[in-house]
C-alpha cells in the first residue's frame, strides 16, 4: 500500500483506521464533510506529516476523485444513519466504486453483519448462509451486490465484517459508543438490550490493524473477512469495569422494544434499532479462522483493559475540552 484515502475519517472506524495507517507511516487523506472534525482527529493524533485533510462529500464521486491523487486504496468507512439506510446506503457505495473504479483503485468496505440474518452456526464463518431477517438486512446485502457487481472494470473491492464495537474512537454510531460516554461523563446511561446476554464487541484498534493486514494483501480483494472480537462480556460486565474506570456509579438503565420505540418518538434512529433487537437476545459470533489462515493471529484487546481505555481517553477529551 503505497498511499490511502479514508472515506468518512472522522467516524468511528474511519478514525481508528486513519490513526493505524499514520502509526505505519502511510501517506493517508482524511476525507469527510466536517472540518471542525478532521481537523480535531489530525490534532489528536500531533498533525503527522504523512496526514492531508480532504473536505468533500461522499456521494459526489468527483469529489472523492479530486481528493485521492495517486491513491491506491479506499476505505470506505462512511455510513448513514438506520433511517435513512433505504435510500442513501447503495448510492453511497456506488459513488465510492465509480470513483476508486476510474482511478483502477482498491477499496475496503467496512460493514457489518445485518446481512447474514439469525445466527445458523455457532461461530459464523464467511460461508454463513446469508438470509436477512429485517429490512437493513436486506439492504445490506444488495449492498453487498452491488460492491462485488461485474460492472466495476478496474476497482478491486473486499468486504471486512465487524460484530458491534468499541474503542476511544468509537462514537453514538454504536451501540456502546454513547452507553461509554455517558459514563464517562458521570451522567446516568442506556443499554441497547438485555444486560444479562453475552455479546461480542471488537475493540477499534484492534480491528483497524487486522483491517490493514488484509488491506495491504492482493489475494485479500474479492472476498469477504470476518474480523473478530475478544470473545464475549454481558452488558453488566461491561458497566462494572466502566464504572471502575470513571468513578461513577450512576444508574444505567437497558432499553428493549418498549423502551426504543418511546424514544423513536422523538428519534428517529432508536425507533429503527428496535428491528435489530434480536441480536441482542441470540448473540451472532464471528469465526476468525479464515483470517489466522491468511494472516497469522488475530489480536485481541482484554475488555478490562480496551474499556478502561476508552473511558480514560473520553474523560481525558472532556477535560481538555472544559480548558479551551
Amino acid at each position: 500500500m503505497q498511499k490511502a484515502i479514508v472515506i468518512g475519517a472522522a467516524g468511528g472506524t474511519g478514525a481508528a483506521i486513519t490513526e493505524e495507517l499514520v502509526n505505519r507511516g502511510i501517506p493517508t487523506i482524511a476525507f469527510g464533510r466536517s472540518s471542525r472534525k478532521l481537523e480535531e482527529l489530525k490534532s489528536r493524533l500531533g498533525h503527522p506529516k504523512q496526514l492531508t485533510i480532504a473536505l468533500g462529500d461522499a456521494f459526489r464521486q468527483d469529489d472523492l476523485i479530486a481528493a485521492a491523487n495517486e491513491v491506491d486504496v479506499f476505505f470506505h468507512c462512511a455510513n448513514v444513519p438506520y433511517h435513512e439506510m433505504v435510500n442513501k446506503l447503495i448510492p453511497l457505495g456506488e459513488s465510492v466504486m465509480e470513483a476508486a473504479d476510474r482511478l483502477g483503485s482498491k477499496v475496503v468496505a467496512i460493514d457489518g453483519i445485518y446481512p447474514y440474518g439469525r445466527r445458523k452456526m455457532e461461530r459464523a464463518t464467511e460461508e454463513h448462509p446469508k438470509e436477512p431477517n429485517t429490512r437493513k438486512g436486506r439492504i445490506r446485502l444488495d449492498y453487498e451486490r452491488m460492491l462485488f457487481d461485474s460492472r466495476w472494470q478496474r476497482a478491486a473491492v473486499m468486504i471486512v465484517r465487524l460484530p458491534d464495537y468499541y474503542g476511544p474512537t468509537a462514537n453514538d454510531a454504536s451501540y456502546l459508543g454513547s452507553t461509554l460516554e455517558a459514563i464517562a461523563a458521570g451522567k446516568p446511561a442506556f443499554f441497547i438490550g438485555n444486560t444479562r446476554v453475552p455479546r461480542e464487541y471488537v475493540y477499534l484498534p484492534d480491528a483497524a490493524r487486522m483491517i490493514i493486514e488484509l488491506a495491504d494483501r492482493e489475494a485479500a480483494y474479492g472476498q469477504n473477512w470476518h474480523i473478530p472480537g475478544s470473545g464475549l462480556v454481558s452488558g453488566k460486565e461491561i458497566i462494572r469495569i466502566a464504572q471502575k474506570a470513571s468513578g461513577s456509579r450512576r444508574p444505567v438503565l437497558p432499553l428493549g422494544r418498549v423502551g426504543l420505540s418511546l424514544l423513536g418518538i422523538g428519534l428517529p434512529v432508536m425507533k429503527e434499532v428496535v428491528e435489530m433487537l434480536y441480536l441482542t437476545e441470540e448473540p451472532f459470533v464471528l469465526s476468525g479462522e479464515k483470517y489466522e489462515r491468511f494472516i497469522g493471529p488475530i489480536p485481541r484487546t482484554d475488555f478490562e483493559e480496551g474499556i478502561a481505555a476508552t473511558i480514560r481517553e473520553r474523560m481525558e477529551r472532556k477535560a481538555k475540552q472544559r480548558q479551551v
